[in-house]
């Protein structure tokens, strides 16, 4: 078992390990757990009763934090003629064009959001080898591939905080709600708009127990476990 540094092992003791914490406990329990000299991201890893391999209970979505992420998002859009122009006024970082493309296919991946209009989606699909792996395809259903006159919205939203969620292969749900410098009830506010769309996105074919654990987190810090009924219960006041 890998043994924990002493600044770990102090902040450890904080969390009663056999407590379930509601979300506001937590997130404060989170910041003072937090030891790193950087602001640290605030994850959220909930294991889903659904099984990964059976399509029809694949969870996906996507939900708009109202406080953003804390951070700031590199945004590719794949997009020609005037959507170029939308595009770079909007605040995208790089243009997705041809040559873009091929230097993507020679693995260049520096930014954390692709978007691509409909009309770039024939050259764009090639790409999968090297953005499926990555988490970083442009897909329908994540809103990451849209009509020309929705090109600046979609930017906005990804700026503003716009997170996608998604099942992994093993069952589990990963996504941050924000950094340690958050103050709680904004962090509050994040987690809840995130649950509220996973619960939303829960398929009809999935029986019995949704979500079965839920675990908060920051970056190197103790697990803290959360109570199911109370985290799957928050709505957005």
């Amino acid at each position: 078992m890998r043994k924990r540094g002493k600044k770990y092992q102090e902040v450890a003791k904080l969390v009663d390990e056999e407590k379930r914490y509601v979300p506001e406990e937590a997130l404060d329990l989170a910041k003072q757990t937090s030891y790193v000299n950087f602001d640290a991201s605030v994850e959220i890893h909930l294991r889903m009763g659904a099984d990964p391999k059976h399509a029809d209970q694949q969870v996906r979505g996507v939900a708009l934090l109202p406080h953003g992420l804390g951070k700031e998002v590199r945004v590719l859009v794949f997009a020609q003629g005037e959507d170029v122009r939308v595009a770079e006024d909007a605040g995208a970082d790089f243009i997705g064009d041809d040559e873009r493309i091929k230097k993507i296919e020679g693995g260049w991946v520096e930014f954390d959001v692709a978007i691509a209009t409909q009309e770039m989606m024939s050259k764009v699909g090639r790409l999968g080898r090297v953005l499926g792996r990555r988490g970083l395809m442009p897909n329908p259903r994540s809103g990451t591939v849209v009509q020309g006159a929705d090109l600046r919205r979609a930017i906005d939203e990804v700026r503003k905080g716009r997170v996608e969620f998604r099942l992994d292969r093993s069952g589990v749900i990963h996504s941050v709600v924000g950094k340690v410098s958050f103050d709680t009830q904004k962090l509050k506010e994040n987690l809840a708009t995130l649950m509220e769309a996973i619960m939303a996105a829960r398929p009809s074919t999935i029986k019995g127990q949704f979500v079965r654990t839920v675990a908060l987190t920051t970056a190197m810090g103790p697990s803290i476990r959360l109570d199911v009924p109370a985290v799957i219960g928050m709505k957005v006041e």
